[in-house]
């Protein structure tokens, strides 16, 4: 079963257990998911006779957002089976010369593989933003709070993803794979941290910045 079959309690159980996956790449595309499903929400809440101006851009938003929501849903058990993908490397035969050089090769590929999977959510988590701040100037003012929350989710699934890809780069040989990944996932973090900030500071609400 896919993780994003399992009900909600069981994901959860299945997260506190002893299994080291689903770990915390797939729970921040879940978190991407989730921001990405508030936006859309906001969005369908941003439409009717009220919102006649700007009901075509709100179908465009949420339409968008499911899209984003669907392809972070994905990332949540790719990066599990990553996880799993490694782990059968570290199993292959080494008691040859050429097992263990075709052992480590798997390896190499298997942690580019499990590197590249959260860097797509951190890609894909980031492409929340800009319909948050849509949402914010001509959205639904009523569901402010729920575009904050999505903002935020969206923020963590970033950061999140950015850990998940930093530890996997550790063990990656190829130097340009490796400085290439850091520099884009850098670039990534920084543009989240940018963006939740301008949208709490911009917001109604008070979250202490100047």
């Amino acid at each position: 079963m896919k993780l994003t079959e399992y009900s909600v309690a069981d994901f959860l159980d299945e997260t506190a257990s002893a299994s080291p996956a689903p770990g915390g790449g797939s729970v921040s595309a879940l978190a991407g998911a989730l921001a990405a499903a508030l936006a859309s929400m906001v969005a369908n809440l941003s439409q009717g006779k009220n919102f006649s101006s700007v009901v075509s851009e709100m179908q465009e938003i949420a339409a968008r957002a499911k899209d984003l929501q669907k392809n972070l849903e994905d990332a949540i058990q790719k990066d599990t089976d990553s996880f799993g993908a490694y782990m059968d490397a570290l199993k292959l035969p080494k008691g040859t010369q050429e097992q263990m050089q075709a052992r480590a090769n798997a390896m190499q590929r298997a942690l580019q593989y499990a590197a590249g999977i959260p860097l797509e959510t951190a890609k894909t988590a980031v492409q929340v933003f800009p319909l948050l701040h849509k949402l914010l100037q001509c959205g639904n003012k009523n569901a402010e709070s729920d575009a904050l929350v999505a903002a935020m989710l969206a923020k963590v699934a970033v950061y999140g993803a950015a850990a998940n890809v930093r530890i996997n780069l550790k063990g990656i040989q190829d130097d340009s794979f490796r400085l290439q990944t850091e520099r884009t996932i850098e670039e990534l973090v920084q543009c989240a941290k940018n963006e939740e900030r301008s949208i709490l500071k911009c917001s109604a609400f008070s979250f202490g910045f100047a």
